[in-house]
């Protein structure tokens, strides 16, 4: 699904719109720690959109404070990244740490566009600043013609998420990116109501995710092996992978 088609799904009010342009420096100053982390983002990121603001005054959802986090507001943003982009997955948390608002963000990279989003609180040992709450959950859009699109795309419109407060509209849609990487697995999307539920389902496609890497790590060292006892080695420690690997799927 292109960037456009996802902005359409979700449905913003025009009052939420923004369309203004912000510069690369403003994550080079807040949220690059290191210096190949500043390179990463001069070299990686060709621009930025800030498309919406979701606030109580936007909406009509209303802000979420507690003692550890508060949602004023809800920022969506269009990164496009050059051709040359380098380590995607830290240039995305990078954009998550540098702003201080919980983001969905919608990140092109050629002809893939990721939707990742993370929670946020406050630093415990900086005053005023703010720290990612948990991982960044990055997904690929469904692309043109998945089965996944359709379902998807109904997910993500603003008037179908818990409107208690803007905390609760942030998670419904980070639910919905969760549902579709576990759909990608289960071949069902599914948004699970019971939060025990999704914390299991989640804990599971980690599992899955590391399953899958160690799978066709062991795989590939099998094939290059010349000693039988290591290949028989090799072997049970294969099959024992993917049977855990199928009571993670069991999870989902």
């Amino acid at each position: 699904m292109p960037a456009d088609d996802i902005l359409h799904a979700l449905a913003l009010p025009a009052a939420a719109r923004i369309e203004q342009r912000i510069s690369k420096t403003l994550l080079v100053e807040h949220g690059a720690p290191t210096a190949a982390d500043k390179r990463r983002i001069n070299d990686g990121i060709e621009r930025i959109q800030w498309v919406a603001t979701l606030k109580p005054t936007t909406i009509g959802i209303a802000m979420y404070k507690d003692a550890e986090r508060e949602y004023l507001e809800i920022a969506v943003l269009r990164v496009a990244l050059r051709p040359a982009a380098k380590a995607v997955p830290r240039l995305v948390e990078l954009l998550h740490r540098a702003i201080p608002y919980p983001v969905m963000a919608l990140v092109e990279n050629g002809k893939q566009l990721i939707l990742s989003m993370a929670h946020i609180r406050w630093s415990q040992g900086e005053t005023g600043k703010t720290v990612l709450d948990g991982d960044v959950v990055s997904v690929d859009a469904p692309a043109e013609g998945d089965a996944l699109q359709v379902a998807f795309a109904d997910a993500l419109a603003l008037g179908r998420q818990p409107r208690l407060s803007l905390r609760t509209v942030y998670q419904g849609w980070m639910d919905a990116l969760l549902a579709l990487a576990a759909a990608r697995v289960t071949g069902r999307f599914e948004i699970l109501a019971d939060a025990a539920r999704r914390t299991q389902r989640d804990a599971a496609l980690r599992e899955c995710a590391q399953l899958d890497a160690e799978i066709a790590r062991l795989r590939a060292a099998g094939t290059k092996e010349k000693q039988m006892a290591r290949q028989v080695a090799l072997n049970l420690e294969l099959k024992q992978a993917e049977a855990a690997r199928a009571r993670a799927l069991e999870q989902l």
